[in-house]
């Protein structure tokens, strides 16, 4: 599986309601209807925005990969299976040191962690923009960078990476955000590491096949489910956790402008596991050559509804609600429906970005038998 920073961080948070905070003693002032409503409608486009782009963008990488002919990195079923384990593990242990060590020295360590992800990330996302942007005047020079393991008759490359003076301006820009969010952490700067960190998930990890996304949503379902219904672990670890993992907007910038406080949240989770799944069928749409993204757009669309029941349901019941509760019906019902309706259900189970590494496998162990009988 790639290893992408944001995949690594369990996530599959939660829309909130931090109007709550008035009634516990914070003395945050609770929120108007209209600052209300700014705050959710910009929080549903910035989680459409990555999911959009980051599913063209994982086309083309998939495309990119293919010529380049180079070792594809794709989630198998085993993967997903123990993904949701592995992302208990993580959240739990998150909420053991939150509760025995202070938030503030936990804190630091994190955001300097995700201080050098995120400046990468934004070079990743924002670099062809920038570079498009500088002068001119610069000069344009191309650099390699090599460390090499062996001699010359034997070397084997640990690092091959090569990069122009533009990059390194890039990258200049990148780090100046990266350290604006490290000394202040302005919502502004959290944020554009945020869609930074989702938009590279949605175009780098692959979902090999639909089994795989649909084995990945209903784990992550049952995750998200139980630690933000059956226990306080979740929510305790989003509200102790700065670091730019969740998208957040202030409910009362109509009143405070751009140092308002009272924020409403949407974790990254909730964008990155439903996109991989919809760039998946993107990359489907394009394999059957209709000219149309229709599984696309009617699963984009589905995945607009869960989150706008997400926010229904959390206004009506008072309570923070589990995201994927709604998105992962939303998100696999969506395309099923669809492909019955239009004959491609056999299609669209036999569908695969790449053959599986257990076919490839299983073809070579039987090649290998065969070569053998043949040499005796």
């Amino acid at each position: 599986m790639a290893d992408v920073g944001v995949d690594q961080v369990p996530v599959t948070q939660i829309l909130e309601n931090v109007t709550e905070a008035a009634t516990n003693g914070t003395g945050k002032v609770p929120s108007t209807p209209e600052g209300m409503a700014l705050a959710y409608g910009s929080l549903v486009v910035m989680a459409l925005i990555p999911i959009f782009c980051g599913s063209f963008r994982s086309v083309k990488h998939q495309q990119q990969q293919k010529a380049s002919g180079e070792k594809v990195d794709t989630m198998t079923s085993k993967d997903a299976a123990m993904f949701p384990v592995i992302a208990s593990c993580a959240l739990f242990g998150l909420y053991i040191i939150f509760t025995v060590f202070s938030k503030e020295y936990i804190n630091l360590l994190l955001s300097s962690y995700f201080f050098v992800l995120g400046v990468l990330a934004l070079s990743h996302v924002f670099g062809p923009l920038i570079s498009g942007l500088v002068p001119a005047s610069v000069p344009f020079e191309t650099y390699h960078l090599h460390l090499m393991k062996g001699d010359k008759d034997k070397k084997d490359y640990i690092i091959n990476y090569g990069f122009t003076s533009y990059d390194l301006v890039c990258m200049g820009v990148c780090a100046l955000l990266g350290v604006w969010y490290l000394l202040k952490k302005h919502w502004i700067a959290n944020n554009l590491l945020g869609l930074a960190f989702a938009i590279n998930g949605v175009e780098l990890l692959h979902l090999n096949n639909i089994q795989t996304g649909a084995l990945l949503l209903i784990g992550l379902f049952v995750y998200d489910v139980f630690w933000v219904f059956g226990t306080n672990v979740m929510v305790t670890v989003a509200r102790s956790f700065e670091a730019p993992i969740k998208l957040v907007f202030p409910q009362d910038l109509l009143e405070k402008g751009l140092e308002a406080d009272n924020f409403a949240m949407l974790g990254l989770g909730d964008i990155v596991i439903p996109g991989i799944f919809i760039a998946l069928l993107l990359r489907f749409d394009h394999s059957l050559n209709r000219g149309s993204n229709t599984y696309f757009k009617v699963t984009f669309a589905a995945y607009f509804a869960g989150l706008m029941m997400t926010i229904f349901v959390m206004h009506v019941f008072k309570h923070a609600q589990p995201a994927l509760l709604y998105l992962v019906p939303a998100c696999l019902s969506a395309p099923v429906l669809l492909a019955f309706l239009k004959g491609d259900f056999k299609a669209l189970l036999q569908y695969e970005d790449h053959p599986s590494l257990e076919e490839k496998e299983g073809t070579e162990t039987t090649e290998d038998k065969k070569s053998g009988k043949k040499d005796k």
